[in-house]
């Protein structure tokens, strides 16, 4: 696709004008520094691709994240009516509810300056990372469907965590409908010892150190404040959510023809939302999310065990709590106003994040005034940020802003870039403490595989999506 294809509609708003089989224009927030990468990739023909989709309502969307993914783009978000529309698990993605955890305590860099490298060696013997990685936990199927009907609730209630934690979690870290009847042997078989570990790719610990503070009074209800100490956690299903996608690709491959569906590419196979198919994906993917809110929940137990075994402090007496913990790869059942009428969406978000607004039902009540914490990663070299749901993200997005900066080079091309560099080296010398189970596997992660994340941060702030409350900067980082 050319620059020429696409219309600009204001300084981070672009249209994708609806021609052809688009059933709805697309529409990218994204600046022109990063919408040439974006075209590059060819990113935005798959946003078209999604607008081509049974029951998509109003546009086809995209963040200034988005890059190449899987049948549909990463950063984008769609809207599905929930009578006419379809399920599409290429658009949620592989890693069901691949997410990210923010955890506040009452420290300052002062405090964990001298115990940090024993502190960061620590939480990568303690928490498994990398390519298949296993954890302490092996559970037997039975065990293994209550966490996945349950999802983080199932922690706390094995005592990773409180229930303080639960609130902090969207959709209280349990989605409901999520039935152990719709997974299969291999699923479960993967799944069984998976539970607390970080996995590989883009997943990583981090621990980080409030730089600036945008908006004191937000940051307050949000137990921030400069010069703290953060942690943040981004992982996911682990392999037992991707066979759940693996699983329902192939089922909905067969039958996306036996209901009159065309795919304007076969990885968007998908099924009606009301369909016996789709009923049943949306079962398992909760069923995974459940699976990756227990996960998130029990790494942050086992983050918590080693900063009070390292620091000699219990953890409570460093208030290290939870601040928000979100979903990048979900579908969720929501309620949209669409045109003046309220209705039933299934909203798909892949690299994206919910950010609902102060007032939201569905916000705990400690953030009702605030509106929800939106946690935004950013690389192993560069800043993270702390935003907040606004009114606009309702009234364009569904709610929704973008999840990260967003990969510039493929894995392969980041590892040919970083030939004959060392950068483990290269972040010591910025600041950062680096962990990796691999020299490759920080190779494919080094900062420059990815997008500027202060850029993508001042579209979504610039479109009024999101808004800043806090920037961390990176420390030490465990990388799988």
């Amino acid at each position: 696709m050319e620059l020429k294809e696409i219309e600009k509609i204001s300084e981070y708003k672009w249209l994708i004008p609806k021609k052809e089989d688009m059933r709805v224009p697309g529409v990218l927030y994204i600046s022109e520094k990063l919408l040439n990468k974006a075209l590059s990739d060819n990113a935005p023909l798959q946003v078209m691709n999604v607008s081509k989709l049974r029951g998509i309502v109003k546009y086809s969307l995209a963040m200034p994240d988005v890059h190449w993914g899987y049948g549909a783009p990463i950063g984008g978000v769609g809207g599905f009516d929930a009578e006419s529309g379809v399920i599409v698990p290429g658009f949620v993605g592989y890693d069901i509810n691949c997410g990210v955890r923010l955890i506040r305590t009452n420290l300052k860099f002062t405090d964990i300056k001298a115990s940090l490298e024993h502190l960061i060696n620590l939480l990568f013997t303690n928490i498994p990372s990398g390519v298949g990685s296993e954890g302490p936990l092996s559970l037997k199927r039975k065990d293994l469907e209550k966490v996945i009907v349950d999802g983080a609730l199932w922690s706390v209630k094995n005592g990773f965590g409180i229930k303080e934690d639960i609130e902090c979690i969207e959709d209280y870290g349990t989605k409901k409908g999520a039935n152990p009847d719709v997974i299969s042997n291999r699923a479960y078989e993967r799944g069984a010892s998976q539970l607390g570990t970080l996995g590989s790719g883009n997943h990583f610990l981090e621990i980080q150190k409030v730089i600036d503070v945008y908006d004191k009074e937000i940051a307050d209800a949000f137990g921030i404040f400069e010069g703290q100490i953060t942690v943040m956690v981004h992982s996911g299903s682990r392999g037992f959510g991707y066979q759940v996608c693996e699983d329902y690709l192939d089922k909905f491959g067969k039958v996306a023809a036996e209901y009159g569906i065309k795919l304007p590419d076969r990885q968007l196979a998908c099924a009606p939302a009301d369909s016996k198919e789709g009923k049943q994906y949306l079962s398992a993917m909760n069923a995974a999310a459940n699976y990756a809110f227990a996960n998130r929940q029990i790494i942050t137990h086992w983050i918590r065990e080693t900063f009070s075994q390292v620091l000699k402090i219990p953890w409570e007496k460093l208030e290290m709590d939870t601040v928000y913990d979100v979903a990048h790869n979900i579908c969720n059942l929501e309620r949209h106003n669409v045109d003046g009428r309220e209705r039933w969406l299934y909203i798909h978000r892949k690299g994206a994040t919910r950010a609902f607004p102060k007032g939201h039902p569905a916000l705990p009540e400690r953030y009702k005034n605030t509106g929800q914490p939106v946690i935004i990663p950013g690389t192993m070299g560069t800043c993270s940020y702390i935003l907040v749901g606004t009114e606009k993200a309702m009234e364009e997005t569904w709610g929704s802003t973008c999840h990260g900066a967003g990969r510039m080079m493929s894995r392969h091309q980041a590892i040919k870039e970083s030939k004959n560099r060392d950068i483990t080296d290269e972040l010591a010398q910025k600041g950062v403490i680096a962990k990796g189970v691999s020299r490759k596997g920080l190779a494919e992660e080094m900062p420059d595989a990815y997008k500027d994340i202060d850029e993508v941060i001042k579209v979504v702030e610039g479109a009024g999506l999101s808004k800043k409350i806090a920037r961390m900067a990176p420390v030490a980082v465990i990388k799988g």
